[in-house]
């Protein structure tokens, strides 16, 4: 079996693995859409009162927070996805069994991230984008063009996503200890990404300051491709410098980790 195919088997082990909690996934479905009322009906009241917020109109606040519930879980802003089962391999000392491996460890922990965003947009973000759609109304695209350019957007931030996490969770090899690591990237991830508040909403320097980080990389810009407010090309030049800062910072970061591989437990 060549590489690419042992990759694409993680692939659909993690979609696999995801889609055996149905019962977990129909109750984010349910969170997602509550959840999404609540900001709708916020964001109309914000932007009622201030027409214009973020360089957005109603119709584009409600769009915005409907695809942020759609990707809430597919981007894990919360964190939650393989960073929590990476760090306590680490802790435990089970990490030295990956790297035996005849695999890269980093594109097999992407390849399984992958498998699980997949689901997670599938499984839970369609619903809720779609009752959206239907009941609010929303400034989405009639062009398929724009569509293909808002996908490429959205793997993009799939990959910054990853890498955020990546290197998050290799902090635990000289931590240990997860959980501080997984406030930290729950705080940063909910905050910086624009899930509250769009990133184009926040004022003077602090928003001068966010739109540059990589957690705009998540939301904003997809959001921004997809109800044409940034032109494609800029957006993925963007993302692209992010993705590959953090990914080549990643593998650093493992490359001097796992040189002093520390097995506790056993």
């Amino acid at each position: 079996m060549g590489s690419w195919r042992l990759y694409v088997a993680v692939v659909v082990g993690g979609f696999r693995r995801y889609a055996t909690y149905r019962v977990a996934t129909a109750a984010g479905v349910f969170t997602n859409t509550v959840f999404g009322l609540i900001l709708v009906y916020t964001y109309l009241a914000l932007w009622e009162a201030r027409p214009g917020l973020g360089g957005y109109d109603q119709a584009q606040a409600v769009t915005y927070v409907w695809l942020g519930q759609a990707l809430f879980a597919m981007l894990a802003f919360q964190g939650g996805g393989f960073e929590v089962e990476l760090m306590e391999r680490i802790r435990t000392g089970e990490i030295a069994v990956d790297l035996y491996r005849p695999v890269d460890l980093q594109l097999w922990w992407l390849a399984n991230d992958v498998g699980r965003a997949v689901f997670q947009l599938l499984g839970r973000g369609v619903v809720p984008f779609v009752f959206g759609a239907l009941f609010f109304p929303t400034a989405l695209p009639g062009e398929v063009a724009v569509w293909g350019a808002f996908l490429v957007a959205l793997v993009l931030a799939l990959v910054v996503s990853f890498a955020i996490r990546y290197l998050f969770a290799m902090s635990a090899f000289w931590l240990l200890d997860g959980q501080g690591v997984a406030q930290a990237l729950m705080v940063t991830g909910v905050f910086c990404s624009g899930m509250t508040l769009p990133l184009n909403a926040f004022p003077g320097a602090l928003g001068d300051v966010v739109r540059v980080l990589p957690w705009a990389a998540q939301l904003q810009v997809p959001a921004d491709v997809l109800m044409g407010e940034a032109a494609p090309v800029g957006a993925y030049v963007f993302q692209a410098a992010w993705a590959v800062a953090l990914l080549a910072v990643g593998r650093l970061v493992q490359s001097a980790a796992t040189r002093r591989v520390v097995v506790q437990g056993g």
